[in-house]
């Protein structure tokens, strides 16, 4: 395994010959559709993904539906966070003409790579990713199966189309290790199928949640991409803060103030200590009216896009039907080079 040191310099150098060659490089790339996507969504990876499709490189973007049940006990509202999703994806400027939008459970030849890629890993080395003990810790549950072959289905996912390009944060390196050893490990096993992908390491902000802990569904602390002006008032409205009168950047110690200041501050395309001295004296009443007008601002042409897409109502289903054939005819290819290559073509 690569130090993070050696990571960093080779993704460098793989951004490099991304943006001179994007033609040679396929990204795959997504999430799960547990709820509705967020600030922090746009700032983490769809402003990225928009930014790679643009550049010229091939992308595809799955949602992992049947990965919501990794660490939850069912599959409440699924279709309408995959739907939710795929507005907010085309709001955002994500071109379904050019990106695929597909659905993991649409794509049944992708998921049949798990049967040969577990057989390349051992069980301490999917209860050391520290992916799984993330997941782990954030569920409260005893560890199911499908968490602890998370990763392998991440891989599944990468691999299933080729994939040589992760955009991914720092966070979230150890899931494109472990596809890295998958493809290898399959190579020296059967032969060349799979590349071995790079990843590119994203210098994308930390998008915190109004209660100052990470921006997520789960802890309901999220300004969602969907949600109106007025709700988006009245959630931050809602945030709790202190007592001092004087507003100022201090994450450790005044974690709602600050959160606040880093969510308008990265709408506004600012400093949030600077935004702080701004404030100043006004206190956290002024502070939420600073913080909602920068999300409200910010956030109206993607909403009027969205609404516009909304108001038709087959494009969802449209993109959806794109994507998932194209995802399916991709994998069914990959898949019948694996059982070529594993002697079980019959």
């Amino acid at each position: 395994m690569e130090s993070f040191s050696a990571t960093t310099k080779r993704s460098a150098e793989v951004a490099a010959a991304v943006a001179e060659h994007p033609e040679r490089y396929r990204v795959l790339t997504g999430e799960r559709p547990t709820g509705p996507l967020h600030l922090g969504h746009y700032f983490g990876t769809i402003r990225e993904r928009v930014r790679l499709q643009q550049a010229g490189v091939e992308t595809f973007v799955v949602l992992a539906d049947y990965q919501v049940i990794t660490d939850r006990e069912s599959m409440a509202n699924v279709r309408e966070n995959v739907y939710s999703a795929v507005l907010d994806y085309l709001a955002a400027g994500i071109d379904p003409q050019s990106t695929t939008i597909f659905t993991h459970s649409a794509v049944p030849a992708l998921n049949q790579l798990m049967l040969p890629f577990l057989s390349l890993v051992t069980e301490a080395e999917l209860h050391r990713n520290p992916t799984v003990k993330a997941e782990l810790a954030a569920s409260g549950r005893a560890l199911s199966g499908l968490l602890l072959t998370y990763p392998v289905h991440q891989a599944a996912d990468i691999l299933f189309c080729k994939g040589n390009l992760v955009p991914v944060g720092k966070d979230n390196l150890p899931h494109v290790e472990m596809t890295r050893v998958i493809a290898r490990r399959f190579s020296e096993r059967y032969g060349d199928v799979f590349p071995v992908p790079d990843a590119l390491i994203t210098a994308t902000p930390e998008v915190p949640g109004l209660d100052g802990r990470k921006m997520s569904k789960s802890y309901g602390n999220a300004i969602a991409l969907s949600m109106t002006p007025d709700e988006t008032v009245a959630v931050i409205r809602g945030t709790r803060t202190d007592q001092e009168r004087r507003i100022g950047f201090d994450p450790e110690h005044r974690p709602g103030v600050s959160a606040l200041l880093s969510t308008a501050a990265l709408c506004l395309g600012v400093d949030p200590a600077e935004l702080a001295d701004e404030i100043g004296d006004a206190g956290s009443s002024a502070l939420k009216a600073v913080t909602a007008t920068a999300v409200n601002d910010f956030l109206a042409p993607l909403r009027a896009r969205r609404q516009a897409f909304a108001a038709d109502g087959d494009v969802v289903r449209t993109v959806l039907r794109r994507g998932n054939e194209i995802a399916n005819a991709v994998a069914e290819g990959t898949l019948a080079q694996v059982r070529e290559a594993m002697g079980t073509s019959y």
